[in-house]
């Protein structure tokens, strides 16, 4: 099954503005530090990484509207490829993570993250156009 780059970059953009979500809760006092930041802090996270969650808010919302298609073609084909690399080494550090519920809920999101902005690139950035023969 093979999904467009238009879909791929919707079904990334929920991904992304579901991060943006739980960043903001995590900001708001969620207690949900045991699957953020390596999971050392069951419960609410301390004011420090609580501020920097709000701080990422801004920022995933931003890259899901990117993901969903604002932006003209360079800016998006710029800023996808950006953020697969991006999502790439954050499943990295996700799987390297102590935390086991971590792993289990980033890992999979991280993964399928990187893979949508990888596949939402239009097919004309990735490779050169066919030049015709004769």
């Amino acid at each position: 099954m093979r999904i467009s780059e238009k879909d791929a970059g919707r079904a990334a953009a929920v991904l992304l503005a579901g991060v943006a979500g739980f960043q903001l809760a995590l900001a708001a006092g969620a207690p949900w530090g045991v699957v953020a930041y390596g999971g050392g802090h069951a419960g609410v996270l301390p004011d420090d990484l609580r501020t920097t969650s709000a701080a990422m808010v801004p920022v995933y919302g931003a890259l899901a509207a990117v993901a969903a298609g604002a932006g003209g073609a360079r800016l998006r084909r710029v800023v996808l490829r950006g953020t697969t690399a991006l999502l790439t080494v954050g499943c990295a550090v996700n799987l390297a993570s102590p935390s086991l519920p971590e792993r289990l809920v980033w890992v999979p999101v991280t993964a399928a993250a990187a893979v949508l902005t990888w596949r939402a690139v239009a097919p004309g950035a990735t490779r050169p156009a066919a030049v015709p023969a004769g």
